[in-house]
């Protein structure tokens, strides 16, 4: 296997991406972390361990997994990940957040109904060697290199999409809550010297804290007391039927869905994160994190649209490793937080959420529908701002394959060699 110094490089097959050069020294990421940095990676964990987490809650007791389960489960995505994504973003010092595929985990609460978990840890194993097969083929660079990126753009647009709107309608719903955070967000990001004192989006969580914390509504559900996660090990049963049900979609939902919004952000933010590497790393922890009962590990798109949402492009990847950082305590101390997480009201997580993504949703539109490949990316965002699962696969997915197929039809003109600039790689 060949190892090659540009991480953007699409030629061969088997291309492993070196790191960055010098190694990002314990000096460097003292001198490059910043305020700014932190408080994007402090937002990109609340994102992740507020609504997913929810997601996970819901599936688990969909398929009448035990606290003890759920807790493991929520220990494997955030601590085992939170390693990951510290290693990888100082490796190749850009933001690589890695975390866990949200519509794997709604397939797999969707499953349980009818299949045993063991089943369910078996097929998660089968689906981390499957996707460790095609990221050492170095498949999965040719397929990235060959979506155009104003499709892929499109397709994240409609995935981003409801943070806006919920953002809206957190402002109708429980103005009290919603109101300041927006008030000082735009504030501190309209007088540019305050904002770069405070962070807009974190003086819009400071601003979230005092509100909720004012209304008297922060309320705790009653829990079990426990401190720190204890992980579980299940041992797996592998069956056809689980295979068949679940290794495909959850495949798709890492690969294509998740990891192809990772790496659009990523590059439209001007990084060229290692497709390959990634793809094996997944493949890799997938394994590990099916030991202890968690869904298939993905490069995520809406966290790494948060890392990547201020600052210096040199400097993101310690708004990355401050994520890591955090989520491994996260993890660690599951039950705690994830009881104070939910007290919340939703209108804090919702307006956060919205906020921390607006200018995230603004490039996404501006890659989508400023050059080539417009009707494509017209249908890919509607295909998937719809949200329409079809054969347990999400709308992502079927966004991409409309508007491939689309532009395909309508302007083949437009698709150039896979050395094209407009590719997602």
């Amino acid at each position: 296997m060949t190892i090659v110094d540009d991480p953007a490089a699409t030629t061969g097959t088997h291309r492993l991406e070196r790191p960055a050069r010098p190694r990002t020294s314990l000096r460097r990421l003292v001198r490059d972390v910043g305020p700014g940095y932190a408080a994007n990676g402090l937002i990109g964990l609340i994102f992740s361990c507020t609504g997913p987490v929810a997601v996970i809650l819901a599936a688990g007791a969909a398929g009448g997994l035990s606290a003890a389960d759920i807790a493991s489960w929520i220990f494997g995505v955030f601590v085992l990940n939170g390693i990951l994504t510290i290693a990888m973003s100082l490796a190749y010092r850009q933001p690589l957040a890695f975390f866990w595929t949200i519509p794997g985990t709604v397939v797999v609460g969707g499953s349980l109904g009818h299949l045993s978990w063991p089943e369910v840890i078996g097929a998660f194993l089968v689906t981390g060697a499957l996707i460790l097969l095609l990221g050492a083929s170095g498949l999965v660079r040719r397929v990235m290199a060959a979506l155009p990126m104003p499709i892929v753009m499109a397709m994240v647009a409609g995935v981003f999409l409801k943070f806006g709107v919920d953002l809206v309608s957190a402002l109708g719903a429980d103005v009290a809550i919603a109101a300041p955070m927006v008030a000082v967000f735009l504030a501190l990001s309209a007088w540019v010297r305050a904002g770069k004192w405070m962070p807009p989006i974190l003086g819009a969580l400071l601003a979230g804290v005092v509100a909720v914390a004012a209304s008297g509504r922060f309320a705790p559900a009653p829990g079990s007391g426990a401190i720190l996660a204890a992980p579980v090990f299940t041992a797996p049963v592998f069956t056809w039927s689980a295979i068949a049900e679940l290794v495909l979609p959850l495949a798709i939902t890492v690969l294509v869905v998740q990891n192809g919004q990772g790496v659009a952000v990523l590059a439209a933010a001007g990084h060229r994160p290692p497709v390959t590497v990634s793809t094996i790393a997944c493949g890799l922890w997938s394994l590990a994190a099916a030991c202890v009962g968690a869904v298939s590990t993905c490069l995520t798109g809406p966290t790494n649209a948060l890392l990547v949402a201020s600052g210096d492009r040199g400097r993101q990847y310690t708004a990355a490793v401050t994520c890591g950082a955090l989520a491994i305590v996260f993890g660690s101390f599951a039950p705690v937080f994830v009881r104070a997480m939910t007290a919340a009201p939703v209108a804090f997580v919702a307006t956060l959420g919205g906020l921390a993504m607006l200018r995230a949703l603004q490039g996404a539109f501006v890659a989508a529908f400023g050059t080539r490949h417009t009707m494509g990316a017209l249908v890919a965002f509607v295909v998937t701002a719809a949200n329409v699962t079809f054969l347990n696969i999400g709308a992502a997915f079927w966004g991409l394959v409309a508007g491939m197929t689309v532009s395909w039809m309508l302007e083949r003109d437009q698709f150039r060699r896979s050395g094209d600039p407009g590719s997602a790689a």
